[in-house]
Protein backbone atom coordinates (compact mmCIF):
# COMPACT_ATOMS: atom_id res chain seq x y z
CA UNK A 1 0.00 0.00 0.00
CA UNK A 2 2.56 2.35 0.88
CA UNK A 3 3.90 2.27 -2.66
CA UNK A 4 0.82 3.74 -3.95
CA UNK A 5 1.71 6.95 -1.83
CA UNK A 6 2.89 10.10 -3.20
CA UNK A 7 3.40 11.88 -0.30
CA UNK A 8 2.31 11.54 3.69
CA UNK A 9 0.25 14.99 3.78
CA UNK A 10 -1.06 14.73 7.25
CA UNK A 11 1.48 12.59 10.08
CA UNK A 12 0.86 10.29 12.88
CA UNK A 13 1.82 12.90 14.96
CA UNK A 14 -0.12 15.24 13.30
CA UNK A 15 -3.10 13.87 13.54
CA UNK A 16 -2.78 13.44 17.60
CA UNK A 17 -2.37 16.95 17.62
CA UNK A 18 -5.37 17.85 15.59
CA UNK A 19 -7.28 15.43 17.53
CA UNK A 20 -5.64 16.90 20.84
CA UNK A 21 -6.62 20.51 19.92
CA UNK A 22 -10.10 19.53 18.57
CA UNK A 23 -11.47 17.82 21.87
CA UNK A 24 -9.97 20.46 23.88
CA UNK A 25 -12.46 22.68 22.01
CA UNK A 26 -15.11 20.65 22.44
CA UNK A 27 -14.65 20.12 25.93
CA UNK A 28 -14.85 23.26 26.33
CA UNK A 29 -17.89 24.29 24.44
CA UNK A 30 -20.09 21.72 25.96
CA UNK A 31 -18.31 22.28 29.70
CA UNK A 32 -21.91 23.45 31.22
CA UNK A 33 -24.02 21.88 28.67
CA UNK A 34 -27.39 19.92 30.46
CA UNK A 35 -27.81 18.24 27.15
CA UNK A 36 -26.89 14.98 26.02
CA UNK A 37 -23.82 15.07 23.53
CA UNK A 38 -23.62 12.33 21.00
CA UNK A 39 -20.97 11.73 18.27
CA UNK A 40 -21.93 10.69 15.33
CA UNK A 41 -19.59 8.56 13.18
CA UNK A 42 -20.54 8.57 9.79
CA UNK A 43 -19.50 5.41 8.42
CA UNK A 44 -17.30 3.93 7.05
CA UNK A 45 -14.41 7.43 6.63
CA UNK A 46 -14.80 8.89 10.07
CA UNK A 47 -14.51 5.43 12.16
CA UNK A 48 -10.64 6.27 12.95
CA UNK A 49 -11.06 9.95 13.81
CA UNK A 50 -13.74 9.75 15.99
CA UNK A 51 -12.22 6.79 17.59
CA UNK A 52 -8.79 9.06 18.25
CA UNK A 53 -10.95 12.25 19.04
CA UNK A 54 -13.46 10.15 21.51
CA UNK A 55 -10.55 9.30 23.78
CA UNK A 56 -8.99 13.03 24.66
CA UNK A 57 -13.23 14.08 25.56
CA UNK A 58 -13.65 14.44 29.00
CA UNK A 59 -17.30 14.63 28.80
CA UNK A 60 -19.85 11.94 29.21
CA UNK A 61 -20.69 11.12 25.62
CA UNK A 62 -22.37 8.39 23.53
CA UNK A 63 -22.00 7.68 19.99
CA UNK A 64 -24.02 6.92 17.52
CA UNK A 65 -23.07 5.30 13.51
CA UNK A 66 -24.53 6.93 10.12
CA UNK A 67 -23.61 5.32 6.96
CA UNK A 68 -24.03 8.10 3.94
CA UNK A 69 -22.89 7.93 0.40
CA UNK A 70 -22.08 10.28 -2.23
CA UNK A 71 -19.45 8.85 -3.76
CA UNK A 72 -19.56 5.04 -4.22
CA UNK A 73 -16.63 3.21 -6.33
CA UNK A 74 -15.83 7.25 -7.83
CA UNK A 75 -12.84 9.55 -7.20
CA UNK A 76 -15.80 12.40 -7.79
CA UNK A 77 -19.04 12.77 -5.75
CA UNK A 78 -22.43 12.04 -7.49
CA UNK A 79 -23.95 14.88 -5.38
CA UNK A 80 -26.93 12.30 -4.33
CA UNK A 81 -27.12 11.68 -0.94
CA UNK A 82 -27.65 8.41 0.04
CA UNK A 83 -28.57 7.52 3.85
CA UNK A 84 -27.90 3.90 4.17
CA UNK A 85 -27.77 3.14 8.24
CA UNK A 86 -30.29 6.15 10.02
CA UNK A 87 -29.96 6.86 13.83
CA UNK A 88 -33.19 5.82 15.25
CA UNK A 89 -33.41 8.05 19.30
CA UNK A 90 -36.56 9.10 20.80
CA UNK A 91 -34.98 12.02 22.47
CA UNK A 92 -33.85 14.29 19.75
CA UNK A 93 -34.75 17.34 21.73
CA UNK A 94 -32.22 16.66 24.44
CA UNK A 95 -29.45 15.72 22.29
CA UNK A 96 -26.48 17.81 21.08
CA UNK A 97 -25.06 16.18 18.14
CA UNK A 98 -21.71 16.65 16.18
CA UNK A 99 -21.55 15.04 13.34
CA UNK A 100 -17.70 13.42 12.76
CA UNK A 101 -16.56 13.40 9.31
CA UNK A 102 -13.44 12.09 7.66
CA UNK A 103 -13.29 15.00 4.83
CA UNK A 104 -15.68 17.55 3.62
CA UNK A 105 -15.35 18.20 -0.01
CA UNK A 106 -18.49 19.68 -1.83
CA UNK A 107 -19.83 20.01 1.71
CA UNK A 108 -23.27 18.54 0.27
CA UNK A 109 -23.22 15.80 2.41
CA UNK A 110 -22.99 17.65 5.95
CA UNK A 111 -25.18 20.67 4.91
CA UNK A 112 -27.73 17.80 4.42
CA UNK A 113 -27.34 15.81 7.07
CA UNK A 114 -27.65 19.12 9.52
CA UNK A 115 -30.76 19.87 8.34
CA UNK A 116 -31.65 16.62 8.49
CA UNK A 117 -31.07 15.99 12.03
CA UNK A 118 -32.40 19.98 12.70
CA UNK A 119 -35.83 18.82 11.25
CA UNK A 120 -36.45 16.06 13.04
CA UNK A 121 -35.61 17.71 16.10
CA UNK A 122 -32.16 17.69 17.52
CA UNK A 123 -31.32 20.40 20.36
CA UNK A 124 -28.56 21.57 18.01
CA UNK A 125 -26.09 19.66 15.61
CA UNK A 126 -22.63 20.48 14.78
CA UNK A 127 -20.23 19.16 12.64
CA UNK A 128 -15.97 18.07 12.95
CA UNK A 129 -14.04 17.33 9.88
CA UNK A 130 -10.72 15.53 9.98
CA UNK A 131 -9.67 17.40 6.82
CA UNK A 132 -11.51 20.00 4.55
CA UNK A 133 -11.13 21.23 0.88
CA UNK A 134 -12.96 24.72 0.62
CA UNK A 135 -11.72 25.05 -2.93
CA UNK A 136 -14.23 22.11 -3.83
CA UNK A 137 -17.13 23.54 -2.30
CA UNK A 138 -20.45 23.80 -4.32
CA UNK A 139 -22.90 24.81 -1.21
CA UNK A 140 -22.06 27.48 1.40
CA UNK A 141 -21.20 25.40 4.45
CA UNK A 142 -17.75 25.93 6.84
CA UNK A 143 -17.75 23.12 9.90
CA UNK A 144 -17.86 24.29 13.50
CA UNK A 145 -14.50 22.45 14.09
CA UNK A 146 -11.62 21.46 11.35
CA UNK A 147 -8.43 19.66 11.72
CA UNK A 148 -6.65 20.90 8.71
CA UNK A 149 -7.29 22.61 5.31
CA UNK A 150 -5.63 20.45 2.68
CA UNK A 151 -5.01 21.06 -1.48
CA UNK A 152 -7.30 19.56 -3.81
CA UNK A 153 -5.76 15.93 -3.77
CA UNK A 154 -7.39 12.93 -3.61
CA UNK A 155 -5.96 11.59 0.01
CA UNK A 156 -6.56 8.29 1.45
CA UNK A 157 -5.00 6.65 4.94
CA UNK A 158 -6.77 7.11 8.64
CA UNK A 159 -10.59 5.96 7.50
CA UNK A 160 -9.96 7.20 3.77
CA UNK A 161 -10.46 5.16 1.88
CA UNK A 162 -10.00 4.28 -2.61
CA UNK A 163 -12.31 1.37 -3.61
CA UNK A 164 -12.06 0.40 0.22
CA UNK A 165 -8.40 -0.14 0.13
CA UNK A 166 -5.53 2.33 2.37
CA UNK A 167 -8.32 3.17 5.27
CA UNK A 168 -5.52 1.29 8.01
CA UNK A 169 -3.02 3.84 7.20
CA UNK A 170 -1.79 5.64 10.07
CA UNK A 171 -1.39 8.48 8.32
CA UNK A 172 -3.49 10.64 5.64
CA UNK A 173 -1.20 10.39 2.10
CA UNK A 174 -1.98 12.04 -1.49
CA UNK A 175 -2.90 8.84 -3.68
CA UNK A 176 -0.82 8.33 -6.88
CA UNK A 177 -3.27 9.74 -9.70
CA UNK A 178 -1.53 6.18 -11.65
CA UNK A 179 -3.40 4.22 -9.06
CA UNK A 180 -7.21 5.86 -9.42
CA UNK A 181 -6.73 6.15 -12.95
CA UNK A 182 -6.17 2.95 -14.30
Amino acid sequence: MTNDIESILVSEQQIDEITTRIANEINSFYKNSEKKLVFICILKGSLMFSCELMKKITLPIEIDFMKVSSYGAKTVSSGVINIHLDIKRDDMADVDFIIIEDIVDSGKTLSHLVRYLAERGANSVKTCTLLDKPSRRTVDFTPDWCGMEIPDKFVVGFGLDYNEKYRNLPYVGVLKPEVYSK
